[in-house]
């Protein structure tokens, strides 16, 4: 069996989604052919919980996949309390952190594994959390952190889900017309997100065909939307390539 993070392994988020994703009727660390998934629902969907990148399922996916439905569960932080202990376990503080993450996240799992939302069969669902971050002040963790060694990460609050089951789901991070031109910057104003979170959307909308490159402008990729018939000529095409 191949790809298991193995129950000793995993955060208590981890934990907490896996669960609650496979239910009562299901079940957890499942095998499925070669692999083991972290769940199998009682309706036989095939569950994996990815709280980093999507890269490493790059090859296990697709596998999944061609057994049958799989759901990918990614969890968005929306809110995190940090609780600091000291390294007899003693509380010191708790603070919430000032950064909130929202659904835009999702494309800095996706930055190394863009096309897999194309997988026929295949839902990514955004679960939008709150999480309590256990830290331990004993100089295990980076400078980063003042030495602070995170010990590890639990469900505090659960607080809704997106759903994309397919690759029209995610015209939803398209805020523009059909026919208009943008940059990456046009898309940072109009989403109110970083720049640099705007570049990765838009590389991974580009590399799943639903935006197309029009030449540039100074040094920037101008896009437009893909039209329905424009992506269909284009999977056609990569198709009888393959």
């Amino acid at each position: 069996m191949k790809n298991s993070i193995g129950a000793k392994n995993e955060s208590g988020l981890h934990r907490a989604l896996k669960f609650r994703y496979a239910g009562i009727l299901g079940e957890t660390e499942a095998p499925v052919g070669d692999y083991v998934a972290d769940g199998v629902s009682g309706d036989g969907e095939i569950i994996e919980v990815q709280t980093g990148s999507f890269g490493p399922l790059k090859t296990k996916v697709p596998e999944l996949a061609r057994r049958g439905p799989v759901r990918i569960i990614h969890p968005v932080i929306v809110n995190k309390y940090i609780e600091v202990f000291d390294g007899e376990e003693n509380k010191l503080y708790r603070r919430k952190s000032p950064r909130k993450g929202n659904e835009w996240d999702l494309f800095k799992a996706l930055l190394y594994a863009p096309e897999l939302p194309l997988i026929p069969g295949l839902c990514i669902e955004l679960a939008l959390v709150d999480v309590r971050e256990k830290r331990v002040a004993d100089g295990g963790g980076s400078w980063r952190r003042k030495g602070q060694r995170i010990a590890g990460r639990e469900l505090a609050a659960w607080r809704g889900a997106v759903l994309l089951n397919s690759p029209e789901d995610y015209r939803r991070f398209i805020p523009f017309a059909a026919g208009e031109r943008f940059t990456v910057n046009d898309l940072r104003e109009k989403a109110r997100i970083p720049r640099p979170l705007a570049a990765k959307a838009l590389y991974v909308l580009y590399k799943m065909g639903l935006v197309m490159r029009e030449g540039k402008k100074r040094n920037a990729w101008v896009y437009r939307l893909r039209e329905e018939r424009e992506r269909v000529k284009r999977q056609d095409t990569k198709t009888s390539e393959n």
